[in-house]
């Protein structure tokens, strides 16, 4: 599982190398103009269905269903379901794409709900933009079936280098098409569809090599096909919840300042940074191990896989939650602070950062406790923490953003930002008590030990950090200020320099690499 896991965070580290590139690419370009808050919203919904009918729901339910049978060396059986499932997911997908592509102009309005009307036609905008990234659903939802056979052969690294071709498309499009477009900014849209097209042009004939792929058989009523669509139905909101949860931040941002869309999309994208490498990496890893356990009746086996990916990402998530916290704006700076960037926008980009950073502890956890209901093949138990979580959101988000908005405070995106973190935090203390009362989870002995040190460590890092920030502000004055090399040189240079005392402390502490291994 170790192995597995470093395999898919180093192909998904090429992939943030890649996602950087193209935002940073995109900022110097683009900045935050109104047509970027329109990309943005054309993105996410498209987005938010993609962790329903790709690598979300569908394969939260999908995985332990051919899991399940691979265990029990049923090859015919699940070449038989793999075929049907194949044949109901391509149906779908065509039919709720024909559906957003009609429909644009009315899901645009409905996600700006509270925008200006006359804010440079932004709903018209959006509307355009839809109609040109729904079909990236139909091709990422063939490219995430790909991948879920994949993984259940324990094939990790292609389907965790896909998402680099997903941020190359995006790139090449920003660099070639805006000359050919009335709207630059509408290249950003051609570049996502461009994307799902090469993503499954090259994960589907890997399948083909290993003798797997499928053949699009169209029965709804079939066996296999209903199982995975019982078990997928309550997973559309508890997979997909911090989706949800930015969907509902794109409605209310829409009231606010026409800039405050990117603000908020640009810290997102940093905080994916160390969910897509450990969070998703271990979640992604550790469904169809505990799929298997739980088919082959191995509890003890499958009671130390859940508490194995709980300790990584608690290891490693609260310094990434931690750093991204004390460096956001120094982060931001570095990464986007040039060309049509500004200085406002990076501290407003900063501020929505470190308050995004509170959750990423609990978004990563909720990775890992996700697939323990998953494996089980219980989906509905997953489905009420979510239905909490998005209420807590949208209550949240209300107590903090109206009075900021009434206030007039440039920053009320920042409540957004909060809300979203502290919704994360409820989601995974009610996945928690939820394994914990049905006994499904079982911590192994040394939690107190491993807590402690790590404790030490962010204490440790924490006092390293801010001494060092402070000392190159103090020298070289305010980060938007100072130039781009030397930004990037004291940039890395803390982040190492934390780091490695987050490191060196636990290693003084008593813990080795072999505590890591499952």
């Amino acid at each position: 599982m170790l192995r597995s896991t470093v395999v898919f965070s180093a192909m998904t580290f090429l992939s943030r190398i890649a996602g950087y590139a193209r935002d940073a690419l995109q900022a110097h370009l683009f900045g935050t103009s109104a047509a970027v808050s329109a990309f943005v919203v054309a993105y996410r919904i498209p987005n938010y269905l993609r962790r329903i009918f790709a690598e979300g729901s569908f394969s939260s339910a999908f995985v332990p269903v051919l899991s399940e049978l691979k265990q029990k060396g049923d090859e015919q059986a699940m070449r038989d379901v793999l075929d049907h499932v194949a044949g109901a997911l391509l149906a779908a997908v065509i039919v709720v794409t024909a559906l957003g592509m009609l429909g644009a102009p009315w899901i645009a309005r409905v996600f700006l709900l509270f925008a200006d009307p006359g804010a440079g036609g932004l709903v018209e905008l959006a509307a355009d933009m839809l109609r040109i990234t729904f079909p990236y659903l139909v091709f990422i939802s063939m490219t995430a079936l790909a991948g879920g056979v994949l993984n259940t052969f324990r094939h990790f690294g292609v389907p965790a280098l896909t998402p680099v071709l997903h941020n190359l498309a995006i790139i090449g499009a920003m660099l070639v098409l805006p000359r050919f477009l009335a709207i630059p900014e509408q290249a950003l849209a051609w570049g996502v569809l461009a994307a799902g097209v090469l993503q499954m042009a090259v994960l589907w004939p890997t399948l083909g090599r290993l003798g797997i792929r499928p053949r699009f058989r169209f029965d709804l009523q079939h066996e296999g096909v209903r199982r995975v669509r019982k078990l997928m139905l309550p997973t559309i909101f508890s997979s997909s919840v911090a989706q949800v949860n930015l969907l509902v931040g794109t409605m209310f941002a829409s009231m606010l300042v026409v800039e405050a869309q990117a603000w908020l999309y640009y810290s997102d994208r940093l905080t994916e940074l160390p969910l897509g490498l450990f969070g998703v990496a271990v979640g992604t890893v550790i469904l169809p191990q505990l799929s298997r356990q739980f088919a082959g009746k191995d509890e003890a086996g499958y009671a130390r896989s859940l508490d194995w990916g709980l300790r990584v990402v608690v290891l490693v998530g609260m310094p990434a939650a931690l750093g991204l916290a004390l460096l956001a704006v120094p982060l931001t700076a570095a990464l986007f602070g040039r060309g049509e960037f500004t200085d406002d926008d990076t501290r407003m980009v900063g501020y929505a950062l470190t308050a995004m950073s509170l959750g990423i502890p609990t978004f990563m956890l909720s990775k890992v406790l996700l697939p323990a209901f998953y494996a089980r093949q219980d989906t509905k138990t997953p489905m009420r923490a979510a239905l909490a979580t998005v209420v807590t959101n949208v209550v949240l988000t209300i107590a903090f953003v109206t009075p900021l908005d009434y206030l007039g405070v440039r920053w009320a995106h920042v409540g957004i930002a909060a809300a979203t973190a502290l919704a994360g935090v409820v989601n995974a203390a009610l996945l928690w008590r939820y394994l914990r009362r049905d006994g499904i989870f079982k911590p192994q002995p040394g939690w107190t030990p491993w807590l402690a040190r790590i404790g030490v460590g962010l204490a440790v890092m924490a006092a390293t950090v801010i001494l060092l920030e402070r000392w190159v502000t103090a020298r070289y004055g305010m980060w938007t200020a100072q130039p781009d090399a030397l930004r990037w040189m004291w940039l890395l240079a803390t982040i190492a320099t934390g780091g490695g005392a987050y490191g060196a402390t636990l290693l003084a502490l008593g813990l080795r690499p072999r505590h890591l291994r499952q």
